[in-house]
C-alpha cells in the first residue's frame, strides 16, 4: 500500500491541495512515525483493552466503549510506510488485541473470535480512509466528512454483524443488540479517538506554545470537563444544555484538535457515567440501553461540531491564501506600474526631439526638401506624436494605478465640459463628416468633479464614439439628472458591441480584436477612463446591442 499524505492542512504558500498520486511522508512531519510506535500502539491498545472489556461490558462481552480501535486506526494511517510495515503493524497490534483479552479473563475461543473481529474493524478502517480520504485532512469539510463515513460509520458495520453472529451462535446472545452495541462503541472510537488522533499535528501543538493560547485551552476544557462530570457524574444536574454551546466555542478558539479533544472528554465521561448508574437516563433506562443512549449522543448530538470546526479551518486556509496572493497581485501591479512610469519616461525625451528634427525637415529648415521628403516627414511627425501620446497614457495609466494620480473635486458645470469636449473633437481629422449634438436635459447639472480629469474621460469616450462608431453618422453627448448625481452619456450608432466584448472593454491594452484595424489606438483608453472615474467617486459602464450602436455612461455625484 502507498503511504498516505499527512494530514495537517495545506500551508497557504501552496497554489493547490497535494496530489493523491504524491504521498509524502507523514511519519518526517508528524512526530509519530518512530520505529517504536507499533509497540507502544500494541501496549497501548492491550491497556485500551483490558480497561474497556473490565469496566465498560453492556452488552453479553460486548463493550460500549472502545477506545482501542480509535488508537489503532489513527497511529496506522499516521505511520504507514509501506506493506511489510502495515504487516508488522497489525501483527503487533493483533499480538496487544489477544493479550488484552485474555488479561480481561476471556477464553481462548472467544479472544480468537474478538481478536479476528477487531483487526478487521481496524483493517477496514484503514483500508476505506485510504480510499475515501486519502489526504487525512480533517481541515475541511470534505475531508472530514470522507473520514467520518468511510473509516468510522461503514468500516465497523462487517466486524459488527461477525461479532453479533458469533455471540448468538454461541451464548444465544441478542444479534441486534450485540451488533448495535459493537458498531456504537467502535464507530465512536473511530471518529473521536480516530479523530483527535489525527488532528493532533506539530502544526496544532505549536499553536499551543503562546501561553494565552494554551490558558485559554485549558479553561475551555476544564469548564467543559465540570460541565460534563455534573452532568453525567454523581450530581446528575439538568444542564446538558450548556455543553453544545461549549463546544461551539471551543470549534471558535480552538478549532479542529480542540474540538476533537472535547469530543473525547465529552464521550469518555457521557458514556462511563451512564454504565455507571448516574447521568439523565439512569431513571428511564437499563444498563445497555443507557450506554447506548449517551452514544446516540455524542455520535448525532455532539459530532458533528467536529464539521463545523472543519468549516472554520477551511475558511482559515482558504482567507491566508486569499490575502497571500492579494499580496502576491500587488506587488506584482506595483511593478507594473513602475515598468509602465519607467517606459513611458525614457520614451518621451527621444519622441520629443524625433518630433522636433521632423517639423524642422517639413519646414525646410534642414535644406531644400521634395515633395516626396515633405510627405514622409509629415508621416514621421504624425507617428512620433502617436508613440508621444502613447508615452502620456502609459505614464497617467501607471500613475493612476499607484495613486499618484490627485484629483481635485469641486462643482463642475457638466454640460460646459460637454460643449468644450464636443468643439475639440469636431476639430479632429477623424470627426469630419459626423454631427456631434449635445444635449442637457433639465438644469442644475453640476457634479462634484475634477473638471480636467472629467474632459480628459469624456474625450476619450467621444473619441472612441467618432472612431470606431462614426458610420452612423451621428454622436450624441447627454447629460442628464439621477437620483443622487449626473449621468453623462456618449451615444453612437455604430456596429455595437456583443456581451463578450462589453465585459473586455475596460482591460488594459484590450483591443478587442481590432489591431489590424485601419483605426487607430492602443487600447489602454477606457481603463485610464474608468480608473479616473472611479478616483472621482463615480462609475463607468456600457450598454450596447450588436448593430444598434452603444451607449457609454459616467454617473458622478451631484455637487
Amino acid at each position: 500500500m502507498s503511504r498516505v499524505l499527512d494530514p495537517q492542512p495545506v500551508p497557504v504558500v501552496e497554489t493547490a491541495t497535494r496530489s493523491r498520486a504524491a504521498p509524502v511522508d507523514a511519519a518526517a512531519t508528524s512526530g509519530i512515525g518512530q520505529p517504536l510506535a507499533p509497540i507502544f500502539t500494541a501496549m497501548a491498545v492491550m491497556v485500551l483493552t483490558i480497561i474497556a472489556l473490565t469496566f465498560a461490558r453492556t452488552a453479553d462481552m460486548v463493550a460500549a466503549l472502545w477506545g482501542a480501535g480509535g488508537l489503532a486506526v489513527a497511529v496506522w494511517l499516521r505511520t504507514s510506510r509501506g506493506p511489510l510495515y502495515d504487516a508488522c503493524f497489525g501483527g503487533l497490534l493483533a499480538c496487544g488485541l489477544a493479550a488484552g483479552n485474555l488479561l480481561a479473563g476471556n477464553s481462548t475461543k472467544t479472544t480468537l473470535m474478538f481478536t479476528v473481529a477487531n483487526m478487521m474493524d481496524i483493517y477496514c478502517a484503514v483500508l476505506m480512509a485510504r480510499r475515501f480520504a486519502p489526504t487525512l485532512n480533517l481541515a475541511s469539510v470534505e475531508g472530514a466528512s470522507r473520514f467520518l463515513v468511510s473509516a468510522a460509520v461503514l468500516a465497523p458495520l462487517p466486524a459488527a454483524a461477525l461479532v453479533g453472529g458469533m455471540l448468538w451462535w454461541i451464548n444465544g446472545a441478542d444479534f441486534l443488540e450485540t451488533a448495535q452495541t459493537w458498531w456504537f462503541g467502535h464507530a465512536l472510537s473511530i471518529a473521536v479517538v480516530g479523530s483527535f488522533g489525527l488532528a493532533l499535528t506539530k502544526r496544532e501543538v505549536l499553536r499551543l506554545r503562546s501561553p494565552a493560547r494554551a490558558t485559554e485551552a485549558v479553561v475551555l476544557l476544564g469548564l467543559l470537563t465540570v460541565v460534563n462530570m455534573l452532568i453525567f457524574g454523581m450530581q446528575s444536574l439538568p444542564i446538558s444544555f450548556v455543553t453544545l454551546p461549549l463546544l461551539l466555542l471551543i470549534a471558535v478558539r480552538l478549532r479542529l484538535l480542540g474540538v476533537t479533544a472535547a469530543l473525547l472528554i465529552i464521550s469518555v465521561l457521557a458514556i462511563g457515567g451512564s454504565m455507571l448508574g448516574h447521568g439523565p437516563y439512569v431513571s428511564a433506562f437499563n444498563g445497555a440501553d443507557r450506554a447506548m443512549m449517551a452514544q446516540l449522543l455524542v455520535l448525532f448530538g455532539y459530532l458533528p461540531i467536529l464539521l463545523v470546526a472543519a468549516l472554520l479551518e477551511e475558511r482559515d486556509r482558504l482567507s491566508d491564501r486569499a490575502k497571500a496572493g492579494q499580496v502576491r497581485a500587488e506587488r506584482a501591479s506595483e511593478a507594473k506600474s513602475r515598468l509602465l512610469a519607467n517606459v513611458a519616461h525614457e520614451i518621451k525625451s527621444p519622441v520629443g526631439g524625433i518630433i522636433g528634427i521632423g517639423e524642422l525637415w517639413r519646414a525646410g529648415q534642414l535644406g531644400p526638401v521634395t515633395p516626396t521628403q515633405g510627405e514622409m516627414a509629415e508621416m514621421l511627425v504624425k507617428t512620433a506624436r502617436q508613440v508621444e501620446a502613447l508615452s502620456h497614457d502609459l505614464l497617467d495609466v501607471a500613475r493612476a494605478e499607484s495613486g499618484a494620480v490627485k484629483v481635485e473635486l469641486r462643482p463642475t458645470d457638466v454640460p460646459g465640459v460637454l460643449d468644450d469636449v464636443r468643439r475639440a473633437t469636431a476639430l479632429r481629422p477623424e470627426a469630419q463628416g459626423i454631427r456631434i449634438d449635445l444635449v442637457s436635459e433639465g438644469d442644475g447639472l453640476v457634479a462634484l468633479a475634477d473638471s480636467q480629469r472629467l474632459v480628459q474621460v469624456i474625450g476619450n469616450l467621444t473619441s472612441n464614439a467618432v472612431k470606431y462608431g462614426g458610420s452612423g453618422g451621428v454622436v450624441i453627448l447627454r447629460a442628464s439628472r439621477i437620483h443622487d448625481g449626473v449621468r453623462i452619456e456618449v451615444i453612437d450608432h455604430g456596429p455595437g458591441l456583443t456581451a463578450e466584448k462589453q465585459t473586455q472593454l475596460f482591460e488594459p491594452f484590450n483591443r478587442l480584436g481590432l489591431e489590424r484595424s485601419t483605426v487607430e489606438g492602443h487600447g489602454i483608453g477606457l481603463a485610464l477612463a474608468k480608473r479616473l472615474v472611479e478616483l472621482q467617486g463615480g462609475s463607468i459602464g456600457v450598454t450596447s446591442t450588436p448593430g444598434e450602436g452603444a451607449c457609454f455612461w459616467v454617473e458622478l455625484p451631484a455637487a
